[in-house]
C-alpha cells in the first residue's frame, strides 16, 4: 500500500494543475488526497478544463445524458466480484422461475416499451461467459442454436435494430479482437469499465477481483487496446474504493489516458463509486466518501484533459450530491432510463428526468440527450461507425451529433450491404503516381484514423531498438553451414546483422543453399494483380492504398470489371490473377465468393490466387462462417491459394505500431494453418524495415518455420521492403525510411538459411526493388521473381518507382544479367 501524501505535495501538484502543466503519477496521487480547501481549488481547476473542452467540442454549458433501456441479457457469469449482486447462479435463477438468458421476446419487449417512452439506447449488459462455468448456460444456448453467448448477443442486437431503432450499446466483459470484430456491425458503441489496474485486488486471496479470471487487468487493457485497433467507440472506466490505494487509483486514470491517446477510441470515461451491498463479500466495507469521490472525478478530467467526456452515475450518489459531481468536472450523467432499473446497483433508482435537468440547470449548465455513440464520433461516421449501423445512428441524431429532439425511434432493416458489386469512383488505375509523396490525395480522414502519433511514436521507439548479439561472427557461419535451419536464435542475429566480409559469406552460403535446394533457374508466373478496391477502413499507418468511400481517389470494380480484367490477362499468356481489396465495410456478405466465381466463370483455368487472412477475417465477420468453413466455400467457389500477406511482422507490439487495427498475430497463424489444413497453400511474407529490428526479423522466420514444420503448406516466402514515400507512419516521422542494401541482402540470405529444408522458394520483389535490387537478391539466395503482375496498385500508391508491369522479356533480361536462365512456372511451382 503506497505512503499518504503530505500537505506540502498536495499542495505543490494543485498548484501545477492550476497553471496547466502535464501530471504524473506521484503528483496525480497527491491530488487524489486533497480535502477541505484544496479539494475545493481542485475541483475548480478540473471544472475550467471541462468548460474549455466543452467549448472546442461546440457545446459550451452543454452537459449530457443517454436515455436508454437496461437489457440484462443473463445473469450468470464465470467471475467471482466480491462487491456484485448482479450475478445469480443457475440454482438462483431457477428457483426464482426464471431461465438462464432473457429470451428474444423479452428482450424485445423491453426495447419495444424503451423506444414508446423515448429511450434511445439498449444497453446490453451480461456476465462474462457464463457457458465457461455453467452447463446450464451452454444447454440453454445450444438448445436455441446459439454456439455462444455473444452469437445470441449479436443476434439479439440485429432484432433489437430492426424491430425497434434502439442503439445497441453492447457491454458483454471481455472481448477478444475477433469477437469485437464480429460485434461493430450490429452495435454503434461497446463498453466495458477497465476499473482498476492493480494486480494486487487481482492476485491477493480476499481482494475485491481474486478469483475472477476476467478482471486481470492485462486482460482488460488488451479489450481496450483492442477496441481502439478497431476504430470503436468505447466507453470504459475506473471503479473507485474497491480496495485500490490512492497510486493505484492514479495508475489506473493515466492507464485510460494512454489508450486514449493512442486511439481516439475511449468516447467516455465513467468514474464510478464504489456502494457495499448485502449478501456480498465486501458488505462490510465503506461506501466511498463524497470528497473522496470528488477528487477522484476531478482529477480524472486534468489527467485526461478537455477532450474527454467524463461520466459520473447520478444514481449512485443523493441528487443534491450530483452538484458536487458536476463542479467537479462531469459533463455527462450516462444511462438513464426512465423503464428499467439499474440491475447492477438495484437498490439506487434513477433521478427523474426532471428532476436531473433542474438540478443541472441550477447548476448553469443545459441537459441534453445523446445516443450511445457520443457526437465525435457521430459526425466522423467511418471509421467508427460501421455502415450497416449509420443509417440507424443518422436517424436518431442531429448534424452535430446530439439526439433529435422528441424523436421516436423506429425499426430499420439491418442487413450486409447487397445489390452486388458496382463499379464505384475512379477506375484509371494506371495513371501517374508523384513519387515524392501524396499530400492532397491522402485520404481524407489522415488525421485521426490512425490515433494519436505522439503515442505511436513513443510506441516505435522500443520497437526499432535491437540489443544485438554478442555471438562470434565465424562461429555463427560454421554453425550455419553445419546446419542452417537449425541455427541458434543468437547465431542467427550475429548473421543477420552482418557487414562487411562477414555479410558477404552469408550471401555466399545463401547462395549455395539455393542452388543446392532448386537450382540456378530463375523463375517467374505471368500473373496480373487486380487490387478490386481500396476502399478501407482499418487504418493502417503504413499504407498509402486505403481510401474513404467517400475520398477523390477512392475505388470498387464491379465483378464485370474483375472478370474483363481477368479474361484480358489470360488472352495476353497469364495463369494466375492475384486478388486483395482494402475492407471495404459496405461489400456484401458473399463478395469473396462473388469475386472468385466472377473469374473461374469467365475463365476456367485460370488460378485464382487471392485474399489476405485480414480479408479473411473479415469475410468470417460478415458472413458468420468459421475460418474453416469459409475457407472450404471459398476453395469450393475456384480459390486455388492465399497470399500471406498482412503478416508484416509476426510481433504484436510492432504490428499495433504499424497497423493499428490489422488481425492480432494469432489469427494470422490461424487463418494460413487452417487454409493448409484445407487444402490451400499460400504464400509467406515480411515486410520490413519500418519500426522493426533484425531481432524481428529472425524471430518472424522462426514461426514461419514451425507454420511450415506443421502443415507444409507454403509455397515461398517474400520479403517485402518497406516503401516508405508516401507511408502516413513515415510522413509522420515515425518509421525509418526503408531498409538499406545491407539489410535487404541480410534479410534475403537469412531467410534462405533459416527456412533451409522447410521453404524452398524465396522470392524477391522487383516491384520495390528493381532490377539491380533485384539481381543482389537472385545473388544472396533467391531464385523467384514474382509475377508479371501487369499493375501493381499497392506498391505504386506506396510510392515504388520501379513500375507495375514487367514483360516476360524484362523478366529474362534480369536473369541474363548475371548468368541465369529464367523459367516461367505455376503459381504452385509446377513446370511450365
Amino acid at each position: 500500500m503506497s505512503e499518504q501524501p503530505t500537505p506540502q505535495q498536495v499542495r505543490r501538484a494543485l498548484a501545477r494543475a492550476e497553471r496547466g502543466a502535464a501530471l504524473d503519477v506521484p503528483e496525480a496521487t497527491a491530488l487524489l488526497a486533497a480535502t477541505g480547501e484544496d479539494l475545493d481549488r481542485l475541483t475548480a481547476a478540473a471544472a475550467k478544463v471541462r468548460d474549455a473542452g466543452l467549448v472546442a467540442a461546440g457545446r459550451p454549458g452543454v452537459v449530457t445524458y443517454s436515455p436508454k433501456v437496461f437489457i440484462p441479457v443473463t445473469k450468470l457469469c464465470r467471475d467471482r466480484c466480491h462487491y456484485c449482486t448482479f450475478v445469480e447462479t443457475p440454482g438462483q435463477l431457477s428457483r426464482a422461475g426464471h431461465a438462464m438468458y432473457l429470451s428474444p421476446d423479452e428482450i424485445l419487449e423491453i426495447a419495444r416499451q424503451g423506444a414508446e417512452l423515448g429511450c434511445l439506447e439498449a444497453l446490453f449488459t451480461l456476465g462474462d461467459r457464463p457457458e465457461d462455468r455453467w452447463p446450464e448456460a451452454q444447454a440453454w444456448l445450444d438448445e436455441q442454436g446459439y454456439d455462444s453467448t455473444l452469437a445470441y448477443v449479436r443476434a439479439m442486437a440485429v432484432r433489437v435494430l430492426e424491430e425497434t431503432g434502439l442503439l445497441p450499446h453492447l457491454n458483454p466483459g471481455v472481448m477478444t479482437w475477433e469477437e469485437m470484430n464480429r460485434l461493430k456491425p450490429v452495435s454503434p458503441s461497446m463498453g466495458m469499465m477497465l476499473e482498476t489496474t492493480s494486480r494486487r485486488l487481482f492476485e491477493d486471496k480476499g481482494e475485491a477481483h481474486h478469483g475472477s479470471p476476467d478482471k486481470d487487468p492485462a486482460v482488460r487493457l488488451r479489450v481496450l487496446e483492442d477496441a481502439g485497433r478497431l476504430s470503436i467507440p468505447f466507453t470504459t472506466g475506473l471503479l473507485v474504493g474497491i480496495g485500490e490505494d490512492l497510486t493505484e487509483r492514479a495508475e489506473t486514470i493515466f492507464a485510460l489516458r494512454q489508450v486514449s491517446r493512442a486511439f481516439g477510441s475511449v468516447q467516455e470515461v465513467i468514474v464510478q463509486n464504489f456502494r457495499a451491498k448485502p449478501d456480498t463479500a465486501m458488505r462490510h466495507a465503506d461506501d466511498l466518501d463524497l470528497d473522496e469521490y470528488r477528487a477522484a472525478i476531478a482529477v480524472t478530467r486534468i489527467v485526461l484533459g478537455p477532450k474527454a467526456r467524463v461520466q459520473a452515475p447520478p444514481n449512485l450518489v443523493d441528487l443534491a450530491e450530483c452538484r458536487a459531481l458536476l463542479e467537479a468536472g462531469v459533463d455527462d450523467w450516462g444511462g438513464v432510463s426512465p423503464l428499467t432499473p439499474d440491475h447492477v446497483n438495484p437498490e439506487r433508482p434513477w433521478p427523474s428526468l426532471d428532476r436531473l435537468r433542474d438540478l443541472t440547470a441550477s447548476c448553469g449548465f443545459e441537459l441534453a440527450p445523446r445516443l450511445t455513440v457520443h457526437p465525435e464520433y457521430v459526425r466522423q461516421g467511418e471509421p467508427w461507425l460501421d455502415p450497416r449501423v449509420s443509417a440507424h445512428v443518422a436517424a436518431l441524431a442531429t448534424d452535430d451529433g446530439l439526439a433529435r429532439p422528441d424523436v421516436r425511434p423506429t425499426g430499420l432493416p439491418w442487413q450486409e450491404p447487397d445489390g452486388g458489386f458496382a463499379s464505384v469512383g475512379r477506375t484509371d488505375l494506371f495513371s501517374a503516381v508523384d513519387t515524392e509523396g501524396r499530400t492532397d490525395d491522402r485520404r481524407s480522414d489522415f488525421a485521426n484514423v490512425y490515433g494519436d502519433w505522439d503515442s505511436v511514436r513513443e510506441a516505435a521507439s522500443s520497437t526499432g531498438v535491437s540489443t544485438g548479439s554478442t555471438t562470434d561472427g565465424m562461429a555463427a557461419l560454421k554453425a550455419a553451414e553445419r546446419d542452417p535451419g537449425n541455427l541458434s536464435d543468437e547465431h542467427a542475429l550475429t548473421l543477420m546483422t552482418a557487414e562487411g566480409d562477414l555479410l558477404r559469406e552469408v550471401c555466399r552460403l545463401a547462395d549455395d543453399l539455393r542452388r543446392e535446394t532448386v537450382g540456378d533457374d530463375v523463375t517467374y508466373v505471368v500473373n496480373r494483380n487486380i487490387n478490386f478496391t481500396n476502399v478501407c477502413y482499418v487504418g493502417c499507418r503504413f499504407c498509402a492504398f486505403a481510401q474513404r468511400r467517400t475520398d477523390a481517389d477512392a475505388y470498387s470494380l464491379s465483378l464485370d470489371e474483375v472478370a474483363d480484367r481477368a479474361e484480358e490477362a489470360w488472352d495476353l499468356g497469364a495463369t494466375e490473377v492475384c486478388m486483395q481489396g482494402g475492407i471495404d465495410p459496405e461489400l456484401p456478405a458473399t463478395a469473396y465468393f462473388d469475386l472468385v466465381n466472377a473469374v473461374k466463370q469467365r475463365v476456367p483455368d485460370m488460378h485464382v490466387h487471392a485474399f489476405s487472412p485480414m480479408e479473411v477475417v473479415n469475410g468470417v465477420a460478415r458472413t458468420g462462417l468459421s475460418i474453416e468453413d469459409f475457407l472450404i466455400k471459398a476453395r469450393e467457389s475456384g480459390l486455388g491459394s492465399l497470399p500471406g500477406t498482412a503478416a508484416e511482422i509476426l510481433d504484436d507490439e510492432v504490428r499495433w505500431v504499424l497497423t493499428k487495427g490489422k488481425l492480432p498475430t494469432r489469427t494470422w497463424i490461424e487463418v494460413v494453418t487452417t487454409a493448409h489444413q484445407v487444402g490451400l497453400p499460400t504464400t509467406s511474407t515480411m515486410m520490413y524495415g519500418h519500426v522493426d529490428n533484425p531481432r524481428h526479423w529472425v524471430s518472424h522466420l522462426r514461426v514461419l518455420s514451425r507454420i511450415q514444420d506443421e502443415t507444409g503448406g507454403f509455397t515461398e516466402f517474400v520479403p517485402l521492403p518497406f516503401v516508405h514515400t508516401s507511408s502516413p507512419i513515415y510522413l509522420a516521422g515515425v518509421a525509418r525510411p526503408g531498409p538499406s542494401l545491407r539489410d535487404n541482402l541480410a534479410v534475403h540470405a537469412m531467410a534462405r538459411i533459416l527456412l533451409h529444408g522447410r521453404i524452398r522458394n524465396i522470392q524477391t520483389s522487383w516491384v520495390k526493388l528493381g532490377v539491380d535490387g533485384t539481381r543482389a537478391m537472385l545473388q544472396a539466395g533467391a531464385n523467384d521473381v514474382g509475377g508479371t503482375l501487369m499493375e501493381e496498385t499497392i506498391s505504386r500508391m506506396a510510392g515504388s518507382e520501379h513500375g507495375s508491369a514487367k514483360t516476360v522479356a524484362e523478366l529474362v533480361e534480369i536473369g541474363a544479367g548475371i548468368g541465369r536462365p529464367v523459367v516461367e512456372r505455376t503459381t504452385t511451382y509446377g513446370v511450365r
